[in-house]
């Protein structure tokens, strides 16, 4: 099995230059969600205005992750890795679990849906109804196969993905303005989203994959490379799909991709399209959750770990806990954007040369560290709206951003107080 580097840095000849790591951003980026929030701006927004908004979020959303991906290169490490020297050994353990769990969970959920997607093709098609856990077990055994050989596995996913995906993609939009015209996308509709909640939206549907994006950057071959490859590829990535189905949504009045793929004769490619998608995301989800598992376990290999974690994800979706499970993924993933707030702090203001292989095993917990990333996470859930947040107030009205910059200024107040106690030290 190739050595994926799950507890040491990338070694700099096995880097890669930017394109091929944006193409596994893109990827990654065109997903389930993108497509679900894509179709509800398009009902809800006028059609310039929404566009305006999408690509202003995206663009955001790039620097964010460029911001995060700096790190992953310039230590060589994953999300995961970078925690264990940023909270402590411990600490990173008890980080990490909800990293995991949460990746994982996401993973059942997208499982599921692929197993709806596959179930569409064989009903359209051959007009046999497959069970949905069927699907959803091989599936799920699909997506971890290729999560199991690490980075390289999914590059060459992508590689084939992205330009069959956008070949596709627009093929079905050519086809519907040929069938449909442009019209629908001129006409009025009733203003649901205001340009900073659209915004605020477009940002919050692939924010996780920019706190975890070290996972990837890692493999980045120079800063430029990493800067470059996250911009491009989280902005393209993530408004790609939106505007994709927000134009496909008005034009055709339908709510429903696999829908509009089978009304304008794609049927099967199209479908097949969707699939292809949520299983470059999905194997992003077990990739990242095995390599977060690795730090907890630091004995046993990453392969197996990440096999496990794809198990697990695959029997949530067996069991169809996908339709019952979100309210307490969204709980779970509250804390994993606040890490990112933290380990950026810590580097860009904290001692870069702690992040090395041979420091940061001194101390089991980082208690400060921790503290700023349970604000972080506090601030996210008094934020979020109901079921799952309290939604008391509004800070920057996302959410997931909010608990990024709290943990970000909280763990800087405590390196500048650190930092002068050393000095009258």
């Amino acid at each position: 099995m190739n050595n994926d580097f799950a507890r040491e840095p990338v070694p700099q000849e096995e880097r890669k230059h930017w394109f091929t790591i944006s193409l596994v951003w893109i990827a990654v980026g065109i997903d389930l969600s993108a497509v679900i929030f894509g179709v509800e701006l398009g009902s809800g927004m006028a059609f310039g205005d929404a566009l305006i908004s999408v690509l202003i979020g995206s663009g955001i959303l790039g620097v964010l992750a460029a911001f995060c991906a700096y790190v992953g290169t310039a230590t060589g490490f994953s999300t995961s890795m970078i925690s264990r020297f940023t909270f402590g050994v411990s600490g990173a353990k008890f980080v990490s679990f909800f990293m995991a769990v949460a990746l994982l969970g996401w993973f059942g959920v997208q499982t599921g849906f692929f197993a709806e997607n596959a179930s569409a093709i064989f009903q359209h098609s051959f007009h046999i109804n497959v069970p949905l856990p069927l699907l959803a077990a091989l599936g799920g055994i699909l997506m971890t196969s290729t999560a199991i050989y690490g980075y390289k596995a999914i590059e060459k996913l992508s590689a084939w993905a992205v330009p069959l995906l956008l070949i596709l993609i627009f093929l079905t939009i050519g086809l519907a303005v040929n069938k449909y015209g442009t019209e629908a996308l001129s006409a009025p509709v009733e203003n649901i989203f205001t340009m900073g909640m659209a915004i605020s939206l477009a940002i919050s549907v692939f924010i996780t994959g920019a706190v975890i994006s070290p996972d990837i950057s890692r493999w980045a071959k120079t800063k430029k490379d990493a800067i470059l490859a996250s911009f491009i590829g989280f902005f393209v990535g993530n408004s790609f799909m939106i505007i994709v189905s927000m134009i496909l949504s008005r034009i055709m009045d339908e709510d429903s991709l696999t829908t509009i793929m089978i009304m304008v004769g794609l049927g099967v490619p199209g479908i097949l399209v969707l699939i292809l998608a949520q299983w470059t995301t999905n194997t992003s989800n077990a990739y990242s959750s095995g390599l977060s598992f690795a730090v907890i376990f630091t004995k046993v290999n990453k392969g197996l770990l990440t096999l496990i974690a794809g198990i697990l994800g695959t029997l949530l979706a067996v069991l169809g806990i996908y339709d019952n499970f979100i309210n307490f993924l969204t709980i779970m993933s509250m804390f994993i954007t606040p890490i990112a707030g933290v380990y950026t702090a810590s580097y860009y203001f904290g001692k870069q040369k702690y992040f090395t292989v041979a420091v940061g095993q001194d101390r089991n917990f980082k208690l400060l560290p921790l503290l700023a990333w349970f604000l972080g996470a506090a601030v996210n859930w008094m934020t979020s709206p109901g079921p799952t947040g309290l939604e008391l107030f509004n800070f920057t009205t996302i959410p997931a951003l909010d608990s990024f910059i709290v943990a970000f200024i909280a763990q800087l107040i405590f390196i500048v107080i650190m930092k002068a106690n050393e000095q009258k030290g």
